[in-house]
């Protein structure tokens, strides 16, 4: 079997490995109904808790992207589930019956989100950016009315319905200060919403879920830095603090009865779900191993139960039982691996690096003078070839991070011979707020620098590492960072590829969702009138002349988070200085079709794989590993 045909069986067999998504509990607690490809192709299924039998409901009716969560309806007799052309995100809402039969429920135009469905069967609340903005919509399904309960300025959203469905609590801003968000509460029409006042104005607090008997309410802050959850009593008019102090950590829901609370605790590179009991405050982490547990929609089981995800850099994502009594567990759907074995993949090593900022690579467009030293956390994995290239390979968000998790792209590269590494660099999650904030106002500055000190950092560590073969691959706020890395930093990198990134600042501003206009663009770096040397100095377009290296953009044509205009700027403006296209020229441009921002789609998920490895065994040089048997 030759190389080539090597890699594509590669390939094929990685992008067909079937995942599960959005996991969600029924109402009555037996069934939990989620996303699985388990047939090629993403389809809606419903499982049986007490006997494991899972049943198919959807034929083709759900999209083939996996992004977006189902939700029962009151009686457990459908789901709900959003719609979109494409992947284009513009969401409307629809549900799917047992029998099969799907109808739509919300079309509107805009993005849709459903945020709640009422106890009562009759009440949905949605966000939706119909108007502009997005803001919150109330769906009355006996009569399918639609009406309009929020209007803010800024973007509002997080909306959960209390149990007797007469209110909604949800999350907004109307301060002074743009980086603040507060909880609101509010009749179930919109009308008297009322200001929580929950943490300090420039913090962030957000609704998680209501009690039982719709008193209290459980809320995020991060008013002390690290994320925290705590217990609202409307009658007492305060919050009750449930806080480790030492690890960044969010809620989840009530437990039945009301007396404990489940949350999530961030250590790391690592997750894990704790319960709180709230007249004590004593809280109890799950007994899980080492990565990563997630918590979906509904997770809650009965008064002992819980369901969650796990998911370690060499174990794909399972479903679990998990006992909050005993601390016992047992797998609900087990991982398919295909022709694979968990140690065909690499694992993680977690390690950290100081960093200033200002690595000791030469800046190409922008001069940075040492910025706060910070311990800048990473994960490395070894593909086993000696020597090994190198693939730094930044996450998107920008306000998220890489965890001990299995990622299909990671083991995609290490699988053709690269080894990986991903830097939480400052703006990063699970460090606390004031992380993040290092970020504002300053895109392509000194997080760009905390890649590069990583990256320094491992290829002094590791002399098997080819210094000479460095590649930058990133999507999203990654795909900006990739673009960022091969103008600023261009003596580093042998070769970059930038998937569905930003080139263009002020043409994201102007093109972009609202709520991610003022919620991301303006929230971080102002807009492109009060900033306006910013917004030109932080774009990579305006540097394409310091291009030293090969180049592949690519990018989905629907993608309306990152618009495709961003990538055909940046095509544009490489024509414009005399950088040539194709597989022989200085750059390479895809756009992928019937796609937005990125797919979890198994065929649009093959076709990125084989773009990847195409460019990279071209410009660089791979080396698959021929783990499917040769026939």
């Amino acid at each position: 079997m030759s190389g080539a045909q090597v890699t594509e069986e590669l390939l094929e067999e990685l992008a067909s490995l079937p995942t599960l998504a959005h996991p969600t509990v029924s109402p009555d607690g037996d069934e939990v109904a989620l996303y699985y490809d388990i047939t090629g192709r993403n389809e809606l299924h419903v499982l049986d808790v007490e006997s494991g039998e899972m049943r198919q409901w959807s034929e083709g009716e759900v999209p083939r992207n996996a992004r977006w969560p189902v939700d029962w309806s009151a009686d457990g007799e459908s789901v709900f589930f959003h719609l979109d052309d494409d992947g284009n995100e513009q969401n409307d809402v629809h549900r799917i019956s047992r029998d099969g039969e799907t109808e739509a429920v919300i079309e509107m135009d805009g993005q849709v989100a459903l945020n709640d469905v009422g106890e009562d069967g009759e009440t949905l609340i949605v966000g939706s950016s119909r108007d502009g903005q997005m803001n919150l919509y109330r769906h009355d399904l006996p009569s399918g009315e639609t009406t309009k309960i929020t209007d803010y300025e800024r973007a509002a959203g997080g909306a959960i319905l209390s149990p007797d469905c007469e209110r909604i609590a949800y999350a907004t801003n109307e301060s002074d200060d743009f980086d603040n968000q507060d909880v609101y509460v509010a009749n179930v029409d919109g009308s008297e919403p009322q200001n929580l006042d929950i943490g300090d104005t420039g913090a962030e607090s957000g609704p998680a879920d209501w009690g039982p008997d719709g008193e209290r309410l459980l809320v995020s802050d991060n008013s002390t830095d690290l994320g925290r959850l705590g217990v609202y009593d409307f009658d007492a008019d305060e919050v009750t603090w449930l806080e480790d102090g030492e690890f960044e950590e969010g809620p989840k829901g009530f437990m039945p009865g009301g007396e404990r609370v489940l949350g999530h605790r961030s250590r790391d590179a690592e997750v894990v779900p704790v319960i709180y009991d709230i007249e004590t405050g004593e809280a109890t982490e799950f007994d899980l191993p080492g990565g990563v547990a997630s918590l979906g929609n509904e997770v809650i089981l009965d008064d002992q139960r819980v369901l969650l995800t796990h998911t370690t850099p060499t174990q794909r994502p399972e479903l679990f039982v998990y006992n909050v009594e005993s601390h016992e567990y047992e797998t609900l759907v087990e991982a398919e691996y295909g022709p694979f074995d968990p140690e065909d993949f690499a694992d993680a090593e977690y390690f950290t690096v100081d960093s200033d900022g200002v690595p000791e690579t030469d800046q190409a467009a922008v001069e940075h003078e040492p910025y706060e030293e910070f311990e800048i956390g990473a994960l490395f994995f070894d593909s086993g070839q000696r020597p090994s290239p190198l693939i730094v390979n930044p996450h998107g968000g920008p306000r998220a991070r890489d965890v001990k998790r299995f990622n299909l792209y990671t083991q995609v590269l290490v699988s053709l011979g690269f080894s990986v590494l991903q830097v939480n660099y400052r703006g990063s999650t699970g460090r606390g707020r004031e992380f993040v904030e290092e970020l504002y106002d300053d895109w392509g500055g000194a997080e760009q620098g905390d890649v590069v000190t990583a990256t320094e950092h491992i290829l002094d560590d590791y002399d098997w590492l080819d210094d000479d073969q460095v590649v930058v691959f990133g999507g999203s706020y990654g795909g900006y960072s990739a673009y960022w890395q091969m103008v600023q930093y261009p003596d580093l990198y042998e070769a970059g590829i930038a998937w569905i990134g930003l080139t263009d600042l002020e043409d994201m501003f102007e093109n972009t969702m609202p709520h991610f206009r003022t919620e991301l663009m303006e929230k971080y770096l102002g807009t492109p009138e009060e900033n306006p040397d910013l917004y030109e100095e932080r774009s990579p377009v305006n540097y394409v002349d310091n291009l030293d290296a090969p180049l592949f953009v690519v990018h989905g044509v629907n993608d309306r988070r990152v618009p495709v205009s961003q990538a055909r700027i940046f095509e544009d403006a490489l024509g414009e200085h005399g950088f040539k296209e194709g597989e022989e020229g200085d750059y390479e441009y895809k756009e992928l079709g019937e796609e937005g921002h990125a797919s979890s789609d198994q065929a649009q998920k093959l076709r990125m794989f084989q773009a990847l490895a195409d460019f990279l065994d071209r410009r660089v040089g791979t080396e698959p590993k021929a783990i499917v048997a040769d026939d």
